[in-house]
C-alpha cells in the first residue's frame, strides 16, 4: 500500500453498488470518505454484459440511487478490461482529467478494485465496520416479487436490455452398428420422437452435454462421436421470443450400455434409418433428421 499524506482535496471511490437500496457498510464506506475530503467522487464499475446475473443494474440506475442519498457526490463509470495495468491507467487519466489541480486519494475496502489496482494515486483501505454482502442482498430480492407497477417497470425494463442470444443446445444421433437403426426418445408429454438432448450448462463443452444427456436420458455411454453441423431449432416454447436454439448434432454408433429411458424421457424406440421415420419424428427435429438421410443413408449398403 503507497504511503499517503494526511489530507487530499478529493477522495474517490471505485465500487459497484449492484443493489436495490445502499447497503449499511455501503453507506459507512461513503460517509467515512465524504467527511474527510471536500469533494467526493465514485467511479462505478461498468460490465460490457447487459443485465446479468451479477451487473443487473446498469451505470444510469445506480447513479440515479447514488444521487438521491449523496446529492453532493460526483458519479462516473469506468468500463471493466481485461488488463488491469490499461485499467488503472484509464482510471487514472479520467481522474486527471476531472481533478486536474487537486491532490487525490482512492479508497477501497479489502475485496476491493484495490488488489487490482496499479496506478500513480495514493490509496487508502478502509476496515468494514458493517457486512453486508450484495450478492447475497440479490439473492434475496430474487425471492420476493412486489405488488407495484415500480416492480414490473424494472423487471420489464431488465429483460428488454439483455443482449439478444442464442440458445446452445445438443442432439445426440445414436445408430445401431451398421447404422440401420437410429434410437429415438419421446416425451411423455409428446406423441412424437425426438433425439436425445438438452441444453448446454454454463462451463460445459458441447461434446461433454452430448455424452451427459445420453447417459441420463438413454442410460447408454459413448464410445466415439463426431459433429455433424448445427441447426436452428423451431421450438414452440422460443417460437414468439428474440432468443433462439441453436442445437449442436452428434452421431455416434460406437457405444456401450442397454437402453434405458430416464430424466424426462419416457420411452426410447429403434426406428429403421430410412424416409418413413419422418412419419414419427418431432416437428422440431425433422431438419435434423433429413439432413441425416441425405448424408448418413448412403452408408447403408
Amino acid at each position: 500500500m503507497v504511503k499517503v499524506q494526511e489530507s487530499f482535496d478529493v477522495g474517490v471511490i471505485v465500487a459497484r453498488f449492484q443493489v436495490d437500496d445502499l447497503t449499511y457498510g455501503q453507506r459507512d464506506l461513503l460517509n467515512k470518505v465524504c467527511s474527510t475530503h471536500k469533494r467526493t467522487a465514485v467511479y462505478l464499475g461498468l460490465s460490457p454484459c447487459r443485465s446479468t446475473y451479477n451487473n443487473p443494474l446498469d451505470f444510469e440506475a445506480r447513479k440515479l440511487m447514488l444521487k438521491e442519498a449523496y446529492p453532493d457526490i460526483e458519479v462516473y463509470y469506468i468500463k471493466d478490461i481485461p488488463s488491469d495495468v490499461v485499467w488503472s491507467d484509464t482510471l487514472d487519466a479520467m481522474i486527471m482529467g476531472s481533478f486536474k489541480d487537486e491532490s487525490v486519494c482512492l479508497y477501497g475496502s479489502r475485496d476491493s478494485f484495490l488488489q487490482y489496482y496499479c496506478g500513480q494515486f495514493p490509496c487508502r483501505e478502509l476496515a468494514q465496520e458493517i457486512f453486508i454482502s450484495g450478492t447475497e442482498v440479490r439473492k434475496e430480492l430474487a425471492k420476493k416479487v412486489n405488488k407495484s407497477r415500480d416492480f414490473r417497470h424494472g423487471v420489464i425494463w431488465a429483460t428488454s436490455n439483455q443482449w439478444p442470444a442464442g440458445i446452445p443446445t445438443v442432439d445426440v444421433a445414436i445408430f445401431s452398428g451398421n447404422y440401420r437403426h437410429i434410437l429415438l426418445g419421446k416425451k411423455p408429454d409428446e406423441t412424437r420422437y425426438r433425439f436425445i438432448g438438452g441444453f448446454v450448462e454454463p462451463g460445459h463443452t458441447y461434446e461433454y452435454t452430448a455424452t451427459k444427456e445420453t447417459e441420463e436420458e438413454a442410460g447408454l455411454h459413448i464410445l466415439s462421436m463426431s459433429y455433424v453441423r448445427s441447426f436452428v431449432i423451431d421450438d414452440w416454447r422460443y417460437r414468439s421470443e428474440v432468443n433462439k436454439i441453436t442445437t449442436s448434432l452428434f452421431e455416434t454408433n460406437q457405444w456401450e450400455g442397454k437402453p434405458k429411458p430416464g430424466d424426462d424421457i419416457s420411452e426410447l424406440r429403434w426406428f429403421p434409418f430410412n424416409k418413413h421415420i419422418l412419419e414419427n419424428i418431432n416437428k422440431a427435429h425433422c431438419d435434423m433428421m433429413i439432413y441425416l438421410l441425405e448424408h448418413k443413408n448412403p452408408r447403408i449398403s
